[in-house]
């Protein structure tokens, strides 16, 4: 068994450019348990779980999964359970909503294996500008929100490596002027029903209501893998490149 912090394995993207909705998170949530401290399932999940502010692709998040609801540890970046290897041609940080039934990748997935990500918000580039500048996006109200995810367990009779991808569709939530595309959210009150198994999923996620979004700039500090502090959800009047960097490179790495 691997153990939870360990990070043996890189997934790999078939590009750099292939511009992902999402490409880092923030699950810094133990501050906002008592937004959901009406329901331990998320209550006491959002405070045990360790808080971090530059969750990219492998790095490990807390998901809630099964019925009833429990949170495990995982790496961002699903790996199908047929895959001979832990790794792919494809970016699995995350999957589209109108193809993942269909995938080879995430079908399986889609049919046995929901779960939902608490976070409290993340990194989004816009790209109307010259060099792209980052943004994060959280709440309106503060509170956590609740993504919905496929996992899987690659060789779980060996190294069972447990990882996950986001579902993301087009929104109009997203506030300009970033592009109008994220993470599908599910409302507070329906999130335990993508967990049982909804009779028709798809229409049950095209019907979740957006919840209200805000966002504004910060640096480009995130992009420093080694970097996980609440600083980089600052708000920034310029973004700055990290010493060195190339301004022209795609930044969702």
């Amino acid at each position: 068994m691997l153990s939870q912090g360990a990070r043996p394995f890189t997934i790999c993207a078939r590009s750099t450019r292939d511009h992902a909705p999402m490409r880092r998170f923030v699950q810094a949530l133990s501050a906002l348990a008592d937004d959901v401290q009406a329901d331990p399932a998320l209550r006491d999940p959002l405070r045990n779980s360790p808080d971090d502010y530059n969750i990219g692709q492998d790095d490990m998040a807390t998901i809630l999964v099964g019925t009833p609801p429990h949170p495990l540890r995982m790496h961002w970046g699903l790996v199908p359970r047929w895959s001979p290897e832990p790794r792919t041609p494809y970016t699995t940080v995350t999957a589209r909503l109108e193809r993942a039934a269909g995938s080879r990748l995430f079908g399986q997935a889609w049919r046995e294996r929901r779960g939902v990500l608490p976070l409290s918000g993340y990194y989004k580039w816009d790209r109307s500008t010259r060099p792209p500048r980052p943004w994060f996006v959280q709440a309106a109200d503060g509170a956590p929100l609740l993504a919905a995810v496929l996992w899987e367990a690659w060789h779980p009779e060996q190294e069972n490596r447990l990882a996950f991808s986001v579902l993301t569709h087009a929104t109009a939530a997203i506030p300009p002027p970033l592009t109008p595309d994220g993470p599908v959210f599910l409302h507070p009150s329906h999130w335990r029903e993508w967990l049982e198994g909804p009779a028709q999923p798809l229409p049950f996620l095209q019907r979740e209501p957006a919840p209200a979004l805000v966002a504004w700039p910060v640096s480009r500090a995130h992009r420093d893998r080694s970097r996980h502090d609440y600083t980089l959800i600052e708000p920034a009047q310029e973004a700055h490149a990290l010493p060195g960097e190339d301004e022209a490179l795609d930044p969702d790495d």
